[in-house]
């Protein structure tokens, strides 16, 4: 069906970031990959061709209309997962923090170089024994004087071995529990502040990952982002949009290769004849792209909703357990098409399949979902 959700501007902005990807991104991927990170020079770039400022304010050069993040995220996404997350964490998920909750002063002291790449953004929310019980954290800032000591730690950090800044979640009144929590932007160059190595992932291996430790970090209420002990709750005001932007990854990340196994199919040849003429692979891939194509459907409405400002933490819920579990199945499936090639890592359809798993996990677990979708229904 064709999607109506994208103007011609859209459409023109997709063909700038498919030039940049095709000239600066594409030919370094296996680079990439050796170095379990992104250069400097990727931010760069995307900074210099206006990539990396839609989620913030115009002066800033934000675009103030989601579909373009959107549409760069869809992009990114047919090259590998990795590339979405990364710029995802930085530019949809962490930037918002400070341009909708931080200070004018915050905002000139760190949004323009978020824009041009000079400074790339992390959010530490994940500590070793808390997972998706954000509630839990242990890290804590107290008050000494005109300032914040901060210790305590963080794991499976998105950007975290190559950030410059990570907005992390303390515990700044214990007992008030979740209600005693508030967001640091930490700066990489804090005495205290240093980064465990780049961990060892099943796959997104472009996407440096690490562990975070903070040792007697001295910050000021001039770090504090948003209001002291509210982080839970701009925390949770935030969460859908770091949701629907999984989910959009994950369709178009899953679409990609099913668009590329279906060739393939169309290819390989076997008892004489392209493997997709056989009627149980025909039927398989009839299901897929139906599959792919009705998620899609959802997650234009979802854009759709939080362009306007409507989407729900619920429906954002429903679009990244969703959007998860089928690209999971879609590329299981597409993995077995390619018989023992697609157990190849020299064959994209490999990596897209390792690199989907963790979806199910991060942006809180599948599980959580059903849960909080499950709240809803009165449960």
């Amino acid at each position: 069906m064709k999607r109506t959700i994208y103007t011609q501007d859209h459409e023109d902005f997709r063909g700038a970031v498919r030039t940049w990807l095709e000239r600066d991104v594409i030919p370094n991927g296996e680079q990439y990959i050796a170095d379990k990170a992104l250069p400097r020079e990727f931010w760069l770039k995307a900074g210099e061709n206006g990539f990396l400022g839609l989620a913030l304010d115009e002066e800033y050069g934000g675009a103030g209309d989601f579909r373009y993040n959107a549409v760069l995220a869809e992009e990114l996404a047919k090259v590998n997962a990795a590339l979405p997350t990364c710029v995802g964490i930085n530019s949809d998920i962490t930037a918002p923090y400070i341009n909708e909750l931080g200070t004018p002063e915050q905002k000139e002291r760190w949004l323009p170089g978020v824009a041009s790449g000079e400074i790339v953004l992390a959010i530490g929310m994940t500590e070793p024994g808390g997972g998706s019980d954000l509630a839990a954290l242990k890290t804590t800032a107290v008050r000494d004087g005109d300032e914040w000591v901060i210790n305590g730690s963080k794991t499976f950090i998105t950007n975290g071995y190559s950030c410059d800044i990570v907005i992390a979640a303390v515990r700044t009144a214990p007992e008030l529990g979740p209600k005693g929590i508030t967001l640091f932007a930490i700066e990489a160059t804090k005495e205290g502040f240093s980064r465990g190595r780049k961990l060892d992932k099943v796959g997104m291996e472009e996407s440096d990952t690490s562990e975070l430790f903070f040792e007697n970090v001295r910050v000021t209420d001039a770090e504090m982002i948003g209001e002291l002990n509210k982080g839970f709750i701009h925390m949770m005001q935030k969460l859908p949009q770091e949701r629907i932007a999984c989910a959009i990854a994950n369709t178009a990340h899953a679409k990609q290769i099913l668009q590329e196994t279906v060739q393939y199919a169309h290819e390989r040849q076997a008892f004489g004849q392209s493997i997709g003429k056989f009627q149980h692979l025909k039927f398989l891939m009839a299901e897929l792209v139906t599959q792919i194509e009705v998620c899609e459907a959802y997650m234009d409405k979802c854009i759709e909703a939080h362009d306007k400002g409507e989407l729900t933490a619920v429906e954002a819920a429903k679009a990244k357990w969703w959007s998860s579990q089928a690209q999971s199945e879609v590329l299981d499936a597409c993995v077995q098409i390619h018989g023992g090639y697609g157990f190849m890592n020299e064959y994209r359809v490999a990596r897209a399949w390792r690199d989907a798993r963790v979806t199910k996990i991060w942006a809180g677990s599948n599980e959580i979902m059903k849960e909080l979708i499950g709240r809803e229904l009165g449960f």
